[in-house]
């Protein structure tokens, strides 16, 4: 590690997102002095490696805070509350992964693409939204820029990385238990905890987190009311419906939105969102290509395809838009926020 540089906590560092988090510091070369990688004592002295260097995951505390710069924090909502704070008292800057502080009036919440600028707001935490709100607001702020919105309705297809390496195991040991014949055993999805578990192998769940008093899932309503925060929009009409797939990394979303504007075109749009930041249009039906979450593992950017304008709106338009959900939606937009801030000077 270099002489000069940050200070950089990772928080739930053995975790799958805090794994990526790591990793996506060494592939962008971020400018680290000193790496403390922190998890819950249950992990603690487990090796991860970075630049080449083993270095050992220590329980975190109070005082693990002491002179780190920047945080990045996905060890789960509770771990957040408790040590984010202390981390603040510190004088560290917050970057945290959870839902924790994501609707807080104080908090900014960010996607770089997006609102930037909002980071200048801090008081010491900045909050990392929902991995399926970051990837399709990516997708529409040059949309709304450029033409106004009005309206958005979702529909997700998320994998099951999104609930954790469990998740990820029950997937793969229920799909191996349906071809050798036997009878699915279902211990995790929808809710780790609830009442019901289902199949996940072969299946589609429509229910991602806890159900609300109004009918949504809590996961639904992070991406409605996450969307209006980040775009700073209370007044945009947005409904979403969450549905977990036998798919491994990768959520894909189909969204529907009204413009402002009359009279724009798919090919407008199409030119619109292939210059965007962040985004790779795959748009040529005439030839197949469209995104698909196989083909967006291991990838920081967000893949919109299969625009089109609907038939009975004129300001209606379809879009389907594809990305890592580990990467994307929570590691890399984590790191891209910590860089926001040394860009614009936050952080020195």
């Amino acid at each position: 590690m270099s002489a000069s540089g940050l200070h950089v906590a990772v928080v739930g560092a053995t975790g799958a997102v805090g794994q990526q988090m790591v990793q996506t510091l060494e592939n962008r070369n971020f400018p680290i002095r000193k790496l403390t990688l922190l998890s819950s004592a249950r992990s603690a002295g487990t090796k991860v490696s970075y630049n080449g260097q083993d270095i050992i995951v220590e329980e975190a505390k109070p005082e693990s805070f002491e002179d780190v710069d920047i945080a990045l924090f996905s060890a789960g909502g509770s771990i957040s509350k408790l040590f984010a704070p202390e981390a603040v008292k510190r004088g560290a800057i917050v970057v945290d992964n959870t839902s924790a502080y994501r609707m807080d009036p104080d908090v900014p919440l960010v996607v770089p693409e997006v609102n930037e600028e909002d980071l200048r707001t801090h008081n010491g935490i900045i909050a990392n939204p929902n991995c399926s709100t970051i990837q399709m607001v990516v997708a529409l702020e040059p949309i709304r820029k450029k033409y106004g919105l009005s309206k958005v309705v979702v529909s997700t297809y998320q994998a099951v990385s999104g609930a954790g390496a469990a998740a990820i195991e029950e997937l793969h040991t229920q799909s191996q238990d349906i071809i050798d014949g036997k009878e699915a055993k279902p211990e995790i999805l929808p809710v780790k905890g609830d009442q019901k578990h289902y199949q996940i192998a072969f299946n589609a769940i429509p229910q991602i987190d806890k159900f609300q008093d109004n009918g949504y899932t809590f996961e639904e309503m992070k991406m409605i009311n996450e969307t209006k925060k980040i775009m700073h929009m209370p007044q945009l009409k947005v409904a979403a419906t969450c549905v977990r797939l036998p798919v491994v990394t990768g959520h894909s979303e189909s969204v529907y939105i009204e413009l402002e504007s009359e009279n724009t075109t798919v090919s407008e749009l199409q030119a619109l969102l292939e210059s965007a930041p962040g985004i790779v249009l795959q748009d040529r039906p005439e030839e197949q290509l469209y995104p698909m979450p196989a083909h967006s593992v291991g990838k920081n950017d967000v893949f919109v395809g299969r625009i089109r304008k609907d038939l009975d709106d004129q300001k209606g338009f379809h879009l389907w838009i594809v990305s890592d959900n580990l990467l994307k939606g929570a590691a890399w937009n984590s790191v891209q926020i910590a860089e926001s801030l040394v860009k614009l000077g936050i952080v020195k």
